[in-house]
Parts: structure tokens; C-alpha cells; sequence
């Protein structure tokens, strides 16, 4: 017990007392609204005291940093040894174009570098498929061929600077693309370092990137996985993404559960397809959180998460190496709160959110820039993004101590709250058959969307306020500078893209497409084989139609 009975009995008297006193200011002056709640709709009570945390055992709930349940964090010395690595995400136009942007990041202090891709390249296509006309560089960059790859990391040095591309259905092929650069420059695959989204789980649920059905999907991943356990061993072939989930209008907690759920599932069909021993790749697993803008809520979130994930590894799967029980976790500001009504207003939402995700122990972290609503973002959004970072970092001291908030009464309250009802999500996913199951049936799509309803609800009716959108308006639209895409990216795109299918030995890649099928269709690892098709210059479209014909296509069902 975390009290004792005198502490509990004393603070009773106390309660009843200040209990008193709220009744009469109450009748005097109301409160401003008859409920508050967490921005997931979580109630809070007015106060919390000692009797809110009476059943946590310090050693078996809390603990130290670096020893389970590493609910204050991995490290035992927390940021004291190193900050954060300040992850900007980044990618525009043509390769070249993202690579200056990354150069002027690098010189700007961020210590990791992160890769937006265009809707032609996250889906599988090449730029000059007519599905993509139009979209090219629009979202991210464009990546076609080795040939892009290699523009996109000139002069980036691959042994010290740690990468992470958000790429899914294609992300077997554009980590292809990593390897087979890496080694072009000399660098061993053992020395590289990143991370691949690689999340599937979460495409089907949340954001609708889709290439393959979901049990080939997660077979790629499991072959990444593999691969990454025997030849990379430096790299994150999963991010574990509950971000876009929170995107998609989950609540906090089903950020939470469903993202360690998708966890489990990976887990699971790494053990059982691959044969591997948990604690072989365990410790390479990543996790991709959102942080909102209700500040005490996310920061439960993330240090309910680290709890809950150690709680998975030991009792679920018997991992034995302390490192496999790590929950190691990017976090993100959230785009979803910020507005295009007074856009000057989202610096201070992506300050605060930054905030929390600091004081909820990520080891990663972007901050979104002010413009983003609008447009990929300016140079000058992006450092004053970063300067958010490092400014947290620098100057508030909020890394002088570990977990600063750990023992309020009601942090910890609300982070045992959080835990609970996610556990409630899992056991139901679990009875389910599993998330693969679960998302079949529509399970946590009709969640989110039911959640986001009732938020946009209680946001059309007054009862959740967004600064600029629905309380303190002006009626002037703030203009503020846009950065636009020339329709010549993708003119030069095409044009690359034709001259090395001209130049290319058409016969190798021919040959190596078709090893690579043979490998689908044998169930073997399609890493080695991806490289060496990507080495002969085989487009990203070609390797993805090698695993639509053999694997199927996949189209979301109607569900709703």
C-alpha cells in the first residue's frame, strides 16, 4: 500500500472538511461547466488525493528508471545522459530537393532525420503510373528507383546518422533501397541505423494505405523482422504506430490498446512463422505515439504504455532479457489539433504537446510545424519547429530530473485509469481471435469512428473548445506564406525514371523480379532478393507488382 491507514485516515478528515468548503463556493459560484473531462472524454474529478492511489505497491507499479516495470523509462539516468533525438520529419519534390532540406536541418541541430514519401511512392506505384499524375512530390518525396535513393542520402553519412521512413505496404522494398545504398557507400549493413514504419496492422485500421491483404502483409513484416534480427542488427524493422490511429479520431486509450495489440500480433506471428526466440528481436521493436493536446492524458498515456508493454513481454511471451520488456517509442505532435484558423496559434499547441510527450519519457520526437494544415512545410515553420525542441531541451530544465511527475496523486490516478481500460480493449480483441480478427470484423474502425463522431459533436455543441474554430474568432483569415510543389518535379521525375529503364540491363532485372517471385510463392525471405532486384535498377512498382500478383490486392470492405 502506498499509505498507510493513519495517512489515509487523516486525509479523509481533511477531504470531508475542504468538501464542505467546495459546496458552499459552489453554490456561490458555480463551476464553468457540469463535467470535465480529458480531451478522449476520460472524467476528472476535482481533486485528487492519496485515497485515488491507495492500492499501488511502489516496487510493483512504479519503480525506478531502467527496472521494470520501466514505467519511468528505459534509462536509469533518464535525459541526463542525452536528450531526446529531435527527429524532424521531412520530404518534399524530388530527391534532391528533400536531401537540401535535410542538409539544412542537420546544420539547424536536429540529430535525426525522418522521411515523408509522396502518395505514388506509400502505395507502390511509380511516378509515371496514371494513377499517380498529379501527386508526385506533392506529399513527401518521390522515389522510384536506387537511383532516387542514392540523391536522397548523398552526403549523408549512413554509419552516424539514424533514419526513419514512414512507409508501409512498400516498406520491404524502400529499406531495399536503404541497404543497397548503405553498401554503395561502404557502409556494412551492420553499422546502419533506423527505422522502417512497416506497420500494417495499423493501415487497415486507421490510415488506408493498402497494397496486399492483411496476412501477407504481416508476413512481410515478419520476414523484415527476421532479416533485421540476422544481418541489421542496429535497425527498427517496425514502428509500432498508434499515431495515425489518434489521427483517425481514437480516443487516447484506444491509441493505447490498439497499438500494443498490433504489437502482440507481430510478436506472435514472428515466434510461430519465423521459429525465432522472442528475446532475438524483441529489443528492436519501436513504437509511434501521438501527443494531443490534453496534457496530462498523454503523458499517462506514455508512461501507461512503457507498463503495460513490459507487463506483455515478461508474462505473455517470457522474454528474458530486460531489453525485450523496453517499450522504445517516437512520439509526434498532433496534426490533427492543429487548425488552419489562426495558424499562428498551433506553435503554442505544438510547444505544449512537445512538452508532455518529453515529460512522458519518449526517446524520439517531431514537432509539427505551424503550417502544416496549409502545406508541406517552409524552412522557416520547420526551425521554428525545431527551436520547440530544443528550447524544452535547453532552457526549461524539465530533463534535470527523471518522470518530474511521478507520485502525483493524480498521474498516477489517471495513468492506473488509462492502463485499466486498455487492458479492457485487449482482453476484448484477444476473445476476438486477435487483431487480425478484429479488424475483419470492423472492430476497432467502428471504435475510432464512433469516438471521432462523438468528438466532433461535443465540438459542434460548445462543449469542447478549439481556440480560433469555435470560441475567440476574429472573422480575418491569417495569410501566411505557403510552399508550393512546381508542376516541373514531376516532368523531371519521369524523365529520371525513363532514362534508367533505358540504361539499365533489362535481362538482370528480369531475372532478379522473377527469384523474388519464386520467393513469395515459397514463403522464403523476400529481403535478399528485394536488394538485389533494387541493385539492378528495378523500379519500387515493379517489386510491389511482383507482390500484388502473388499475393493479391486488398480493398477495404464496406463495414459501415
Amino acid at each position: 500500500m502506498y499509505f498507510t491507514k493513519k495517512v489515509l485516515d487523516e486525509s479523509a478528515l481533511l477531504r470531508k472538511k475542504w468538501e464542505d468548503e467546495v459546496r458552499k463556493a459552489v453554490a456561490e459560484w458555480p463551476d464553468q461547466k457540469e463535467r470535465w473531462s480529458t480531451v478522449s472524454d476520460l472524467e476528472i474529478k476535482r481533486l485528487y488525493g492519496p485515497e485515488d492511489i491507495s492500492d499501488i505497491d511502489f516496487a510493483r507499479d512504479i519503480g525506478y528508471p531502467g527496472q521494470f516495470p520501466f514505467l519511468r523509462g528505459n534509462q536509469v539516468t533518464g535525459y541526463r545522459g542525452r536528450f531526446w533525438t529531435f527527429r524532424m520529419f521531412a520530404g518534399m519534390g524530388t530527391a534532391a530537393d528533400t536531401n537540401r532540406r535535410w542538409h539544412m536541418l542537420l546544420e539547424q541541430g536536429t540529430t535525426g532525420l525522418s522521411t515523408a514519401f509522396d502518395y505514388p511512392t506509400l502505395m507502390g506505384y511509380d511516378s509515371d503510373n496514371p494513377r499517380a499524375r498529379g501527386e508526385c512530390g506533392r506529399c513527401g518525396v518521390a522515389i522510384d528507383t536506387l537511383e532516387d535513393f542514392l540523391q536522397l542520402v548523398k552526403d549523408i553519412p549512413l554509419d552516424r546518422i539514424t533514419t526513419s521512413m514512414t512507409i508501409n505496404p512498400p516498406a520491404s522494398v524502400l529499406w531495399a533501397l536503404y541497404c543497397a545504398a548503405a553498401e554503395l557507400q561502404g557502409v556494412p549493413l551492420t553499422e546502419i541505423g533506423g527505422t522502417i514504419q512497416n506497420d500494417m496492422l495499423k493501415e487497415f485500421i486507421a490510415q488506408k494505405t493498402f497494397m496486399c491483404p492483411p496476412e501477407p502483409s504481416v508476413k512481410l513484416i515478419s520476414d523484415t523482422v527476421e532479416f533485421g534480427a540476422r544481418y541489421v542488427p542496429r535497425w527498427n524493422t517496425i514502428s509500432i504506430s498508434g499515431y495515425h490511429i489518434r489521427e483517425a479520431g481514437s480516443t487516447a486509450v484506444q491509441e493505447l490498446a490498439f497499438t500494443l495489440r498490433d504489437g502482440v500480433e507481430y510478436v506472435e506471428d514472428v515466434v510461430r512463422r519465423k521459429g525465432l526466440d522472442v528475446d532475438s528481436f524483441a529489443s528492436r521493436l519501436s513504437f509511434f505515439f501521438n501527443s494531443h493536446i490534453d496534457f496530462f492524458e498523454e503523458i499517462c498515456k506514455m508512461r501507461a504504455a512503457r507498463r503495460m508493454w513490459a507487463t506483455i513481454m515478461r508474462d505473455r511471451f517470457k522474454a528474458k532479457d530486460p531489453r525485450s520488456c523496453w517499450m522504445r517509442f517516437h512520439t509526434q505532435t498532433a496534426g490533427c489539433s492543429l487548425t488552419a484558423q489562426q495558424p499562428y496559434n498551433n506553435v503554442v499547441r505544438t510547444a505544449i504537446e512537445a512538452l508532455a510527450a518529453v515529460l512522458g519519457g519518449t526517446q524520439s520526437l517531431h514537432t509539427n510545424s505551424l503550417d502544416e494544415v496549409w502545406c508541406l512545410p517552409t524552412e522557416n515553420s520547420v526551425e521554428i519547429a525545431l527551436r520547440t525542441q530544443q528550447i524544452i531541451a535547453e532552457e526549461t530544465g524539465v530533463g534535470s530530473t527523471i518522470d518530474p511527475l511521478a507520485g502525483s496523486y493524480f498521474v498516477e490516478a489517471l495513468t492506473n485509469e488509462m492502463e485499466e481500460k486498455a487492458w479492457e480493449y485487449i482482453e476484448k480483441i484477444d476473445a476476438m481471435g486477435g487483431m487480425t480478427a478484429a479488424i475483419e470484423r470492423g472492430y476497432p474502425q467502428m471504435e475510432i469512428a464512433d469516438a471521432a463522431f462523438k468528438f466532433q459533436k461535443q465540438l459542434e455543441a460548445g462543449d469542447r473548445v478549439m481556440v480560433g474554430v469555435n470560441k475567440y474568432l476574429t472573422g480575418e483569415e491569417e495569410k501566411i506564406p505557403i510552399l508550393e510543389i512546381d508542376e516541373r518535379v514531376e516532368q523531371e521525375q519521369i524523365a529520371r525514371l525513363n532514362k534508367v529503364r533505358r540504361t539499365r540491363n533489362g535481362r538482370a532485372v528480369k531475372k532478379s523480379l522473377e527469384e523474388l517471385r519464386q520467393a513469395c510463392r515459397k514463403g522464403d525471405n523476400v529481403m535478399p532478393f528485394c536488394i538485389e532486384a533494387v541493385k539492378n535498377m528495378a523500379t519500387v512498382q515493379e517489386v510491389c507488382n511482383v507482390y500484388r500478383d502473388v499475393y493479391g490486392e486488398y480493398a477495404d470492405p464496406a463495414i459501415f
